[in-house]
């Protein structure tokens, strides 16, 4: 008996569908921003390790954008998180490379501080932290071997995926705002077109209940739903919008960058103008506010997804 137990256990593993037990997890980012916001992310990380997470997720700036991109900074951060009691996983932002260049941030090589990024942060094929779970990179394929921070993971029956599409147009321009897109933008484009198209094909194959997106950058909704998207952002939302009204399942896309929460759907259908049921997007907190989102995923629900906000307030 105990062996035929082995085997059907094996079986639920092997359909990861199939008998998914409900998870929860904490998403923040944008943070920290100035010293205080330092002095309190170890202690906002240890609150949301007392709260029974399967795992955390940063979605990029680590720092402001006004302040050094040395490699003291990065470090500091990392120690941060590698110090987190529950597995982290972190997406770039636009503040610790795209706008690395400015004289306030060290006029440092973008190029140069985002390979530095993936030396450090992005390392081996498990997440940060001192409790860590395994990701697979979009590295492993040798046509993509640059991309170690293009990641995914299955839990709680939902595919989760990392790209690095970050704010500051996205690098399009580049640091000289003039002309585009750059070589950088293009490539990397391409990486994160072919990243998405497979997770969705996953996801499809394996009839999971829905796909959480994590990126920093607001592609903006608003400008699209209007006709006018950001160059930078407008073969990534077009791909998204086809995506998604072709997944049966419930599709979130995470992003910081503006610093403004909401929890909404703004994802329109472009011959309808009618608001497509299963997307939905979140924004994290941002400077000023400090904070983090508690989210759960029951593949049993027809929701699959729900969200808690969490604003910090270390003086309760």
């Amino acid at each position: 008996m105990s062996r035929f137990l082995c085997l059907l256990s094996c079986l639920f593993a092997l359909l990861p569908g199939l008998g998914a037990q409900p998870i929860s997890f904490g998403l923040f980012g944008d943070t920290p921003y100035n010293h205080w916001e330092r002095e309190q992310l170890p202690d906002m990380l240890d609150a949301m390790a007392h709260e029974n997470l399967a795992f955390v997720v940063h979605d990029g700036d680590i720092k402001s954008g006004s302040s050094p991109c040395s490699d003291a900074v990065l470090q500091d951060i990392l120690g941060v998180f590698q110090s987190s009691a529950l597995p982290l996983v972190y997406v770039p932002g636009d503040n610790e490379w795209t706008d690395c260049h400015r004289s306030n941030n060290g006029s440092y090589d973008p190029l140069e501080r985002l390979a530095k990024l993936r030396t450090l942060f992005f390392t081996g094929d498990t997440t940060l932290g001192r409790r860590t779970l395994p990701l697979a990179r979009q590295s492993r394929d040798p046509a993509f071997a640059l991309y170690r921070e293009n990641v995914r993971w299955q839990a709680g029956g939902v595919l989760f995926v990392g790209l690095n599409l970050p704010g500051s147009d996205n690098n399009y321009h580049g640091s000289t705002q003039d002309g585009g897109p750059t070589p950088e933008y293009l490539a990397r484009s391409s990486a994160n077109r072919i990243w998405l198209q497979q997770a969705f094909a996953l996801a499809r194959a394996q009839k999971l209940a829905g796909l959480m997106l994590v990126i920093q950058a607001n592609p903006g909704f608003e400008a699209a739903n209007d006709n006018t998207p950001k160059l930078a952002y407008r073969d990534f939302l077009n791909q998204l919008h086809e995506e998604t009204q072709a997944f049966a399942g419930q599709v979130v896309l995470v992003h910081g960058d503006s610093h403004k929460h909401k929890i909404d759907q703004p994802l329109l259908d472009a011959t309808t103008r009618e608001v497509i049921k299963n997307f939905t997007r979140v924004e994290t907190f941002g400077y000023p506010l400090m904070g983090w989102i508690k989210a759960t995923v029951d593949a049993s629900d027809p929701r699959v997804f729900t969200f808690s906000p969490r604003r910090w307030n270390p003086s309760r």
